[in-house]
């Protein structure tokens, strides 16, 4: 690995975050930069350093022996940057995961945020549920996450803080020519006998399989077993359109090829989305995304009850109590 007198933070974050998801589309959204842009930051490194870094087929990124030595370094760097930065006044990003990045409610707050404070830097990330962000809030590799807090371990709650944000209308994902398709709305009755999918077995999302299994119980609703993680929009495509089974979603759900969105109704479910950060934090953004979260649920009105809104018990604590 040959040794440039000089290289660009911008160059090793963008090799780190590649590392860490290992898919350059996940990474770019990460960064909030272009694909292409990313890749060609990769490249440039690889070819300063004289190395590849990684291997790169049409199914799969992986490190390669150098981009495995080089890793340890290079997050060495970008944290001593980070530091050298707080200690002269400079707040590192405020890191923000956003679940997912077609869900709308964290993107809004985020964007809202950004716009009150624009000397500050708000990084996305997308850990994908709340579950798994929580640990990292926990370990200081996030800052701030969405989603149903109390849903939540007992044990990850108790080092958090949450602030709720929304109480967002569930929806059934369904394939086109299914027969409820047609339907404007679909009441909850109407799923009986039918098998739903709610990430049963994703180790991310566990609050939601069980925000899930409350609402189907006592309706005649199956949860779907797991299936294969999906990692991706392409692979959880092709996986649910191989099992053809409706999916639980929210309103705001980007659409899936060859399938229809549909809110539910009678009564109308509802996602508890809260605000999470690691309890103890001190960063002058936080302030921010926690005002940019109450202004826009504000103008939205996201936090009135629907008259025949649904929501479990441990969530209406939740909800009414910050």
């Amino acid at each position: 690995m040959a040794a440039p007198a000089h290289l660009e933070p911008r160059l090793l974050r963008a090799f780190v975050t590649v590392a860490d998801e290992l898919h350059f589309t996940r990474a770019a959204a990460r960064l909030y930069v272009a694909q292409q842009a990313l890749s060609r930051d990769v490249r440039r490194l690889e070819r300063e350093l004289g190395c590849e870094l990684f291997v790169r087929t049409t199914r799969q990124v992986a490190l390669t022996a150098d981009g495995e030595r080089l890793l340890p370094y290079a997050r060495a760097v970008l944290q001593a940057q980070d530091d050298l930065l707080a200690a002269v006044g400079q707040a590192r990003p405020l890191l923000v995961d956003l679940n997912s990045p077609g869900l709308r409610t964290p993107r809004q707050v985020l964007h809202r945020a950004r716009e009150l404070m624009p000397g500050h830097e708000l990084m996305a990330r997308y850990e994908s549920g709340l579950t798994w962000a929580a640990a990292e809030l926990l370990a200081g590799r996030l800052d701030a996450s969405f989603g149903r807090f109390a849903g939540l371990a007992p044990a990850l709650r108790s080092g958090l803080a949450q602030q709720p944000v929304r109480y967002e209308p569930m929806a059934v994902v369904l394939p086109v020519d299914h027969p409820l398709a047609p339907l404007t709305e679909v009441p909850l009755a109407s799923l009986a006998g039918e098998t739903v999918y709610a990430g049963a077995g994703n180790p991310r999302t566990p609050e939601w399989t069980d925000l899930a299994r409350q609402l189907f119980q006592g309706r005649g609703i199956t949860l779907a077993p797991p299936a294969p993680l999906a990692v991706g929009e392409e692979e959880f495509q092709r996986v649910m359109a191989r099992t053809r089974h409706p999916i639980l979603a929210v309103v705001d759900f980007p659409p899936l090829p060859s399938t229809v969105l549909r809110p539910l109704v009678d009564p109308v479910p509802l996602s508890p989305v809260s605000l999470v950060w690691r309890k103890g934090i001190v960063h002058p953004a936080l302030e921010g995304l926690r005002r940019a979260a109450a202004a826009v649920g504000a103008e939205r009105d996201w936090l009135r009850m629907p008259e025949e809104g649904w929501i479990p018990a441990s969530d209406s604590v939740v909800m009414a109590f910050p």
